[in-house]
């Protein structure tokens, strides 16, 4: 499986179209509009959440709420473009016009895009980078992790994603949770966090960060559970599934690190502390004493529940700018403001869960057969059985 997304942050549409889903996957824009809502919710989004009403329109590849197994095309519409009909429009424009909607970007924003998408592709005016690399974008890969969320549950694999940390708040580690209850918790908290007891002042840092004019970051968790022994290959590095997994987790606006498992604690810690004992009994087969690893051994699942974790900077876009120079110019300046979240970790959160859940879909059709839904499913039990018995 895989997908494309199109579109800019204000222009009329964006879209994502996917290859390769199964047929016979029951999908309805209802299973994709929740996701979006939950992306579209968390304590520090910005002005730009009020003004959007995401919701999904499926315009290929489903009939009567069923896949095909053609290409599945999904769009959802920018509110606000209405707003930005002549600055954004497809139709050329004269250099009159241009300087009359006073619309043009010449300060980049330190960590952003915008100077080095400048210079890669040559634009004089910055807001044709910053467009398509705003965070915008995943509002579209939000509603393709729906559908692969869709195939996850069909195929007995469970996911949910939660908030470790918001600057520098930390949340205690609360274990034995099944992922229904991690789901139930963190959809009625507003920082989707699990620890009641730092939910208000995770909630205060995002508040004494935006009346400050700054932004803070934080750390989010993806749990899945269900996925059989030995998905992924140990064959060869680009079908390992645990560089996907993090790879897919970097590739998320704004993250700078992954982990899986412990993760970086492992290099503090021998061994002997580190991997998994393997156990077996009759009633679960092949099993693990502990998951340090996070479910992912030798790039494949070991059949213990997947743990990846990702680091979001604070966004780059400040009320209190930071220094940066006109391309036109070379003057000093402070950056360009547009309009942005002082917090975004916990949608942030939801766009990791879409990614991780898209990774961990594809490989399941990939490796259990990809042309419909009811042969993956059989060919998943059989395999589950041979394991078991191994």
């Amino acid at each position: 499986m895989r997908y494309i997304t199109a579109g800019e942050s204000h222009g009329p549409q964006l879209t994502v179209i996917l290859e390769g889903v199964p047929a016979g996957l029951t999908l309805t824009a209802e299973h994709i509009n929740k996701e979006l809502l939950r992306r579209q919710k968390g304590h520090g989004r910005g002005r730009r959440m009020q003004i959007e009403t995401d919701t999904v329109e499926i315009v290929s590849g489903v009939r009567h709420g069923m896949t095909l197994g053609s290409p599945i095309t999904l769009i959802v519409k920018n509110d606000d473009f209405k707003h930005w009909t002549k600055v954004m429009g497809a139709e050329p424009i004269s250099e009159k016009e241009s300087k009359e909607m006073k619309r043009t970007i010449t300060k980049p924003r330190p960590g952003h895009a915008d100077l080095n998408g400048a210079i890669k592709y040559g634009h004089r005016d910055i807001r044709n980078v910053l467009e398509r690399s705003s965070a915008r974008e995943t509002t579209v890969r939000v509603a393709a992790g729906a559908v692969a969320k869709q195939i996850l549950k069909e195929l007995g694999v469970e996911i949910a994603g939660h908030v470790l940390e918001i600057g520098g708040v930390k949340a205690k580690h609360i274990s034995n949770l099944s992922i229904e209850e991690i789901q139930i918790i963190t959809e009625n908290s507003p920082v989707r966090c699990l620890d009641k007891t730092v939910e208000q002042e995770m909630m205060d840092a995002i508040d004494n960060a935006k009346s400050s004019g700054d932004s803070i970051g934080g750390i989010v968790e993806v749990i899945a559970e269900g996925m059989p022994i030995g998905v992924g290959s140990y064959v060869h590095y680009d079908r390992k599934l645990d560089a996907k997994l993090a790879g897919a987790i970097m590739s998320i606006n704004a993250f700078k690190g992954a982990e899986i498992g412990v993760g970086f604690e492992a290099a503090r810690q021998p061994g002997s502390k580190v991997h998994d004992e393997i156990l077996w009994d009759e009633e679960q087969g092949y099993t693990r004493k502990t998951n340090n690893a996070g479910g992912l051994e030798g790039g494949m699942t070991t059949g213990m529940p997947i743990v990846v974790r990702g680091v979001m900077k604070p966004i780059p876009t400040l009320y209190k700018p930071l220094a940066s120079v006109d391309i036109d110019t070379k003057e000093a300046f402070q950056a360009s403001i547009e309009r942005s979240d002082s917090c975004a970790v916990p949608a942030a959160g939801v766009v990791a869960e879409s990614v991780i859940a898209w990774e961990l879909a594809h490989a399941l059709v990939e490796q259990f057969g990809k042309d419909r839904m009811e042969l993956i499913q059989q060919n998943i039990t059989q395999h589950n059985k041979y394991a078991k018995e191994f």
